[in-house]
């Protein structure tokens, strides 16, 4: 949504809390949609399980996402361009910056950048386990034992 509103260029808060909140609206929506179809009854498990899996299938689309868009496959040129607008912003807010250090900071970025990648989906799978949790907590109801 992002990338068609030309916004995908923004890394606020905002947008993370945005994502982070639409994630768990869509697994408790599907939490809930799964204990209406099961006749009323959900487990914890269940709703652990279905926030975890639903997370993890967000974070590999994710994923996908950000590989298309990093490898000039979606846009040619936006990593040259994120990383130009990053360092405006940088020595905006850091005037004794010097070009020495940004570049010391560039090197050290390009060494780890592919650690992005799990921890986008360790992060979604942590998300979804816990809105699983509380979703579960909320609308788990067991059948009776009778």
């Amino acid at each position: 949504m992002l990338f068609f509103a030309k916004l995908h260029y923004e890394q606020s808060m905002t947008t993370t809390i945005i994502g982070v909140v639409i994630l768990f609206a869509v697994i408790g929506i599907a939490i809930f949609q799964y204990k209406k179809s099961s006749g009323g009854f959900l487990t914890l498990g269940e709703a652990i399980k279905l926030g975890t899996g639903i997370a993890v299938v967000s974070g590999l689309i994710g994923l996908v996402f950000y590989a298309l868009l990093t490898n000039d496959i979606l846009e040619a040129g936006y990593m040259e361009k994120a990383t130009e607008l990053a360092k405006q912003k940088t020595f905006a807010e850091n005037p004794n910056l010097t070009q020495e250090q940004w570049d010391q900071g560039m090197e050290m970025q390009n060494k780890f950048k592919y650690l992005a990648y799990p921890f986008i989906l360790i992060f979604t799978a942590i998300a979804g386990l816990v809105s699983g949790l509380v979703f579960g907590l909320i609308l788990q109801k067991k059948p009776s034992e009778y």
